[in-house]
């Protein structure tokens, strides 16, 4: 046998010694690390320790600043809502002051038209027909403009009597009329997209049939019919 020979057949042994020495040593950390976590599971108290007890924490200021979060972003979209809203009221209403001194314009304009004699109407050669045709264009005209930015007209001659639209000025005995009928218009009245700009000044009759659907009488015999007054001035 040749000296390589003996010598590789020597080293051998040394090489088996030292794969098992490194199994060991592995297998000797593998305990000494489950020990360790043994042991620091069990100074955390299983889950009761100050490590559990940041955590909780942690998640109680994580829940509440989620909390914080939601009800600042909910304010906001209130704030936006209520803006938007304000918007849109000042889009619709903001003319109501000027809307209210153009109505006695429209009014001046009726009372002009209602009080031309006929004798002024058929008048072609010193130009009072064509006068009264030019106020009646104009009225036309405004009131066309009022009918564009959502004012309207209340003339209720014929209809029940709403305490939300009419005031009654006084009442006539009428038997052919149902009680609570507007039976004349002194004044008509105005809305702006449905809110009240002028009440219509009105004659109500009494003393005719009720209305279909009226509510009957109370039952002390007291009188009912103001209670629409009573609202409205609430």
């Amino acid at each position: 046998m040749t000296d390589k020979k003996k010598a590789a057949k020597a080293a051998e042994p040394e090489i088996e010694v030292t794969d098992k020495a490194r199994a060991e040593a592995e297998a000797e950390a593998a305990r000494e690390a489950e020990v360790d976590a043994n042991q620091v599971s069990e100074a955390s108290g299983g889950g009761d320790g100050p490590a559990f007890d940041r955590v909780a924490e942690l998640e109680a200021e994580i829940a509440g600043l989620k909390d914080q979060l939601l009800r600042a972003l909910a304010e906001v979209e209130n704030t936006r809502r209520r803006a938007e809203r304000d918007r849109q009221e000042s889009a619709k209403y903001g003319a109501v002051p000027l809307a209210r001194d153009l109505l006695s314009v429209a009014d001046n304009l009726r009372r002009a038209l209602e009080n031309v004699p006929d004798t002024l109407r058929g008048d072609g050669l010193n130009g009072g027909k064509d006068l009264v045709a030019g106020v009646e264009l104009i009225e036309r005209e405004l009131l066309n403009a009022f009918e564009k930015h959502g004012i309207r007209k209340v003339e209720p001659l014929g209809e029940p009597f709403d305490h939300a639209l009419h005031q009654a000025m006084f009442e006539l005995d009428d038997p052919e009329n149902p009680s609570g009928t507007v039976v004349q218009l002194l004044q008509p009245g105005y809305t702006l997209h449905g809110r009240l700009l002028r009440a219509a000044m009105v004659g109500v009759s009494k003393g005719g049939p009720k209305p279909q659907g009226a509510e009957p009488a109370a039952a002390d015999g007291s009188d009912t019919s103001n209670t629409g007054d009573k609202d409205a001035d609430a």
